[in-house]
């Protein structure tokens, strides 16, 4: 074997080996997205009885507006639109842009909520008489020094603000609202702008 193939093949394994552990860099950050997402979604399952996630819902206007998560809770049906920010929050509700700042990195977006009434009223539409209610939810990644504006809550006090059916329940209280949820159902659609 002469020097250049074994330098060959010293670089063809080091490229080689370099591959490998950038694919299981890659596959472990996947893995552990995929986990979280699970875990948020169990975090959603545990206060409802049903649950639809990354949905489009006609808007009574020809168009669609995209729905995070929707619940059925026994206090009806919950729109959730989820927010996962790392930092200090700024935000109220009649501000236009609320302000995360994380660090020496700040960025802003539009107000929440705005978009969340729009949600709720389109959702209240095809819900019939059931009630219609509406969270943005954070996780414990976002902190609110300057406290949280209405209808905001961290992913943490879900449960105690929509309890679930206490042990042994014969049934869940959002059962009464299952004909309305299964009519919502029928009319929302798969949305491209899901997470996965």
């Amino acid at each position: 074997m002469t020097a250049e193939n074994l330098i060959v093949q010293v670089v063809v394994g080091v490229m080689l080996a370099a591959l490998a552990a950038y694919g299981a860099v890659l596959g472990l950050r996947r893995w552990r997205q995929r986990q979280a997402r699970r875990r948020l979604v169990r975090a959603f399952e545990a206060c409802s009885a049903a649950l639809l996630r990354d949905v489009l819902v006609p808007d009574g206007s020809g168009g669609h507006l995209h729905v995070d998560f929707l619940l059925l809770t026994g206090r009806g049906i919950l729109v959730v639109d989820f927010r996962d920010v790392e930092g200090i929050v700024f935000g109220g509700e009649h501000m236009r842009e609320w302000a995360v700042m994380a660090g020496h990195r700040r960025a802003t977006f539009l107000n929440p909520l705005e978009a969340l009434y729009d949600r709720m009223a389109a959702v209240r539409a095809l819900a019939g008489d059931v009630p219609v209610d509406g969270r943005i939810v954070f996780t414990a990644r976002a902190q609110f020094p300057k406290g949280r504006p209405p209808r905001v809550l961290r992913l943490a006090s879900l449960e105690a603000e929509f309890p679930p059916p206490e042990p042994g329940a014969a049934a869940h209280p959002a059962e009464r609202y299952r004909a309305a949820w299964d009519e919502l159902v029928a009319r929302t659609e798969a949305s491209p702008l899901g997470r996965r």
